[in-house]
């Protein structure tokens, strides 16, 4: 069912266990082994309480972890909240406290950086942003430095480098998949990746001399932080599609 893109590993335990599940027709009970032609049918309460769910598009501040709290520092969700819902949401639904059960990030911002963090209670978009098989696009703006520059960093950053952080570079020994890298301004590099290793853009930029003085997420797949304010939130429109 994950695997079908019906719903998350989790849901499909907790909708075999309510008997929602058929497969030929007949109720299907837990660990039944599928064949690659059976049909599987879900029943229609499932579908609705999937559309309950919620997916939450917020602008992280510095200063909050993206999952649970850590070192004395709250994490993003606490952020998740009707007074800090941002007045330029379209989306037609009402925030309830019920939308918090099991809101989860979809993917990690580090503690000192900033911009969109996706929280989902749905399991579909937690697999198709961090599955294992997920090449979704990840868009960053990173503020950098070289040795003693600040200013005007292209001028003096070395082709060859900017090359490397393209493709070449390696992290806990796995080469890094290929990366669009190009500098947005002077100070500033656009990096485009597809996939997420732990602080992965700092641990880059290291490898070629560049300090990073400030990294921000503009966009993930399809959907761009665009004008949300930082410390505010609004949810996936319906429309709307990684």
């Amino acid at each position: 069912m994950a695997e079908l893109g019906l719903c998350s590993r989790r849901e499909a335990d907790e909708w075999i266990a309510r008997g929602w599940v058929r497969v030929d027709g007949q109720v299907a009970p837990m660990g039944l082994q599928v064949a690659p032609n059976a049909r599987i049918d879900v029943d229609a309460k499932a579908k609705g309480q999937q559309q309950e769910q919620v997916t939450i598009l917020l602008h992280k501040p510095m200063g909050y972890v993206s999952g649970q709290a850590e070192d004395g520092y709250q994490p993003a969700a606490v952020l998740v909240q009707e007074r800090n819902r941002w007045k330029g949401d379209t989306a037609r639904r009402r925030f309830s406290p019920l939308q918090l059960r099991g809101l989860a990030p979809a993917g990690r911002l580090d503690i000192d950086s900033t911009g969109l963090l996706v929280l989902t209670q749905d399991g579909r978009v937690a697999r198709q942003l961090i599955g294992e098989d997920s090449g979704m696009e990840k868009e960053y703006l990173v503020r950098v430095a070289f040795g003693g520059v600040a200013t005007d960093v292209q001028a003096v950053f070395p082709p060859a480098q900017l090359a490397r952080l393209r493709h070449g570079l390696s992290l806990d020994g796995q080469a890094l998949k290929p990366a669009q890298v190009d500098w947005q301004n002077p100070e500033q590099l656009r990096f485009v990746l597809t996939e997420g290793k732990k602080r992965q853009i700092r641990r880059m930029c290291e490898q070629v001399g560049l300090k990073v003085v400030g990294l921000k997420r503009i966009r993930i797949g399809r959907v761009l932080l665009g004008q949300l304010p930082a410390g505010q939130w609004r949810y996936l429109g319906e429309a709307e599609r990684f």
